[in-house]
């Protein structure tokens, strides 16, 4: 052994010692706040094999709820392990509430933050960049939202309230930046003509909705957003943005007294008026095929009819079946038989949109242009083979263990508590909806689940629209074990 390698043993030798020696003195030590080996237990990594069957811990959200002197209705959980807090309005100002004038509620929404009195869009963006605060918004079919992200201490909180409550009460909609998202959004139209996917969804919308509010897009059209003036949004503003049409979720390091100032100043902000009315429930529609002739090599293949509202007592019971049947990704019935046996497709899935007057029940998926009829009619006997006998009972437990283990993080974070506040009070939900949800899905049995399903879909009911070029059709492919490879890259088309 040479003297170098000599001498870099010994240190190596004499740095073991010295840590030893530093590891026997922490051991010893008596530590008034907590020993080193019960802080390896608290913070040691566990293993899911722990839980033995068990559900993971659900956070106890403690829900507060009060109405604010303007007629907000406010829900609040107190979370103190972040110095930050998440806020969150919804509004019933979604396009629902366009009243014949489509996208007005989406241009609403998305000129708050364009400018307030003498600030301009690109002073209200630094007023939150310097605070480190973060300002959100957006639209859609029944709501609303704009939020909040600060850190809870005064001297940030106070100032972006105050930022957030003009961007909110007291919107300009400056005319240059009207002209500008009113080219965007025309320019976006106009890209939608080259995507078939998006023709057939609006297809599929107006069909299943007739001239219910549902039945036109949120962004508008071509033909409505020019004509869209400031004085139509001023308006517009003014009734939907009202404190009484407003539910506000509050999440963070806040005290019960904090968060009720906090939610009457934003409150006090917003125009003065009463919730707007709830819009009716849609009527059946008439089912039955339509096509869309696009030059593609895929089609692009939309299944709906009617489901339900969001307070629909078997809400549960669908969320549960569909999952099983297209919703949960790989291993759902839908990807099983149309992919994995026979690939016909890179992904198909099914959802319940339940909102507040009956939403869509959805399936969708885009597949080989000569393969398409044949995969339209192996998805239509697959839905009717699944309503006819039920998921199996393994199926079930499977989902059900599937739902225990992902349900925690709808609740994991302050920002994803604040979207369930708001969800709560918006569609009036109980304050124990979480809890009660899943003892709901734990109690299902195949009947229940088979029978609810049965009561809101029929397969001879739905509105089937396609997207896609007329050529010669195929015979699909027979089941195996071995289907063949997918092409790379993206689907043309």
């Amino acid at each position: 052994m040479s003297e170098r390698n000599t001498l870099r043993y010994g240190l190596l030798a004499l740095a073991l010692l010295v840590l030893l020696a530093i590891l026997l003195l922490l051991v010893d030590r008596e530590d008034p706040v907590e020993s080193v080996p019960a802080a390896l237990e608290r913070d040691r990594l566990e293993s899911l094999a722990e839980l033995n069957g068990q559900e993971p811990n659900r956070r106890d959200l403690q829900i507060q709820t009060w109405q604010t002197a303007e007629g907000a209705k406010v829900l609040f959980v107190e979370a103190r392990e972040l110095p930050m807090f998440d806020l969150r309005l919804i509004f019933a100002a979604g396009s629902s509430q366009d009243d014949g004038v489509p996208g007005l509620a989406m241009l609403t929404n998305a000129m708050l933050n364009e400018g307030v009195p003498g600030k301009d869009v690109g002073a209200i963006a630094a007023g939150f960049e310097n605070l480190g605060a973060q300002f959100g918004n957006g639209s859609y079919r029944d709501m609303a939202v704009a939020s909040l992200r600060a850190l809870s201490a005064r001297d940030i909180r106070d100032p972006a309230l105050r930022l957030f409550g003009e961007v909110l009460g007291q919107p300009t909609f400056p005319e240059d930046a009207l002209t500008r998202i009113k080219n965007q959004l025309m320019a976006g139209f106009e890209y939608q003509k080259q995507d078939p996917g998006k023709l057939a969804s609006l297809e599929l919308f107006r069909r299943l909705y007739g001239e219910h509010p549902y039945a036109h897009p949120s962004d508008g059209t071509a033909e409505s957003i020019p004509a869209i003036d400031r004085a139509q949004l001023q308006a517009f503003h003014a009734k939907a943005y009202a404190a009484g049409n407003a539910v506000i979720a509050l999440v963070g390091d806040l005290s019960r007294s904090e968060a009720e100032a906090l939610a009457a100043q934003v409150s006090a902000a917003l125009p003065q008026g009463p919730a707007l009315p709830h819009i009716a429930q849609p009527e059946a529609p008439e089912a039955g095929a339509s096509h869309i002739d696009f030059p593609s090599k895929q089609t692009h293949l939309m299944l709906a009819q009617l489901g339900i509202d969001r307070r629909d007592p078997d809400y549960a019971a669908l969320y549960l079946g569909n999952q099983i049947f297209g919703g949960g990704g790989f291993g759902t019935r839908l990807m099983e038989e149309v992919r994995e046996k026979r690939g016909l497709t890179y992904g198909v899935y099914s959802g319940f949109s339940a909102m507040q007057a009956r939403g869509p029940f959805m399936i969708s998926l885009q597949t080989r242009a000569e393969l398409s009829a044949g995969t339209l009619q192996l998805v239509k006997e697959l839905l009717r083979d699944y309503l006819d006998k039920g998921p199996t009972q393994k199926e079930l437990d499977d989902a059900k263990r599937e739902l225990a283990g992902s349900f925690p993080r709808s609740n994991a974070s302050n920002a994803a508590i604040a979207g369930q506040l708001g969800s709560i009070g918006f569609y009036d939900l109980p304050l124990d909806h979480l809890e009660t949800f899943m003892a709901e899905v734990k109690a299902l049995s195949v009947e229940q689940v088979k029978a609810a399903l049965r009561r809101h879909l029929d397969p001879e009911a739905l509105v089937i629209v396609s997207a896609g070029p007329d050529v010669a059709q195929q015979e699909l492919p027979p089941p195996t074990d071995t289907p063949a490879a997918q092409p790379t890259g993206v689907p043309e088309h």
